[in-house]
């Protein structure tokens, strides 16, 4: 999977996308709004159960108090933890659409490094052309498509 200029590049389709209100960078730091550069890994998808059916068999449904951390100073830092947590955190299971089907990448994951930046996720777009705080967004039909032919050894590959 390869975010170029002209689209999202996936078994020979392409597919409109939008990335970080930052733009794109070398150097990602916590609060950026950017996404990084680089080659990431897929290595879980979060799917919402109550608003449509497990998108593929690895798939884990986010359940009320998923949340996931973005707490630089918590030990928990770019990880997924429950509710209560009183560290900074984004709540995975939303009011909006947003979150129903997520890709997690692999960017400063398992070992986070403290301040470097949390979670880049593959999610549903708000709209075309409106940013992300940094994660690469899909029209949901797309995300769909995607999700259904990934395999193990995909990976998002984010150019300069």
């Amino acid at each position: 999977m390869v975010v170029t200029p002209m689209g999202l590049r996936f078994m020979g389709r392409s597919f409109p996308y939008t990335l970080g209100r930052g733009g794109r960078t070398t150097a990602k730091r916590e609060g950026d709004g950017a996404t990084p550069v680089g080659a990431h890994g897929i290595v879980g998808c979060l799917y919402r159960p109550d608003r449509m059916a497990r998108p593929c068999d690895w798939a884990v449904p986010i359940l009320p108090g998923d949340l996931w951390s973005d707490d630089p100073r918590d030990e928990d830092y770019n990880l997924m933890v429950r509710a209560p947590y009183p560290h900074s955190h984004e709540r995975l299971r939303r009011a909006d659409p947003l979150y129903d089907l997520v890709l997690l990448t692999d960017w400063n994951w398992p070992r986070a490094e403290r301040g470097r930046g949390s979670a880049i996720f593959i999610h549903r777009w708000r709209r075309p052309g409106y940013p992300t705080e940094g994660c690469v967004a899909l029209d949901p039909s797309a995300l769909r498509w995607i999700t259904r032919r990934i395999t193990f050894g995909t990976r998002l590959i984010v150019q300069s």
